[in-house]
């Protein structure tokens, strides 16, 4: 399954996007969410995350300006980012983790999305 991700593009710094995830189906039972992000030659990083009954957790480079929410409604969740910074200028990857449940018991899947550009110009 592909996760659709959108709302990146090219900003300029200072500038306030919203990126954009949706669940994988009607089915799926979330247990946590996260944005990573990668730039080129780097491993990806956690930016943001809300376990499960836990507490959210955020990167110290985006602590106060980047703030990760879930729509259950809508079945989706969000990165609002704010005060951009030629720093932030990545790849975002969207994340779910959870599981489908059945008669057989729960099978745990891991999503990701395709990624979504994010380009701070100054």
């Amino acid at each position: 399954v592909q996760l659709q991700a959108s709302g990146g593009g090219l900003v300029q710094v200072g500038g306030s996007p919203r990126l954009s995830c949706a669940v994988p189906g009607r089915t799926f039972k979330v247990r946590d969410i996260g944005w990573y992000r990668q730039v080129p030659g780097k491993e990806r990083d956690l930016v943001a995350s809300i376990p499960n009954n836990g507490s959210p957790y955020y990167a110290d480079s985006v602590k106060g300006r980047f703030t990760l929410s879930g729509d259950d409604a809508k079945r989706s969740m969000y990165l609002q980012m704010n005060d951009l910074k030629a720093e932030d200028t990545a790849v975002y990857y969207c994340n779910f983790k959870g599981y489908y449940s059945d008669a057989w018991g729960d099978d745990e899947r891991d999503y990701w999305g395709q990624g979504t550009q994010v380009t701070v110009s100054s």
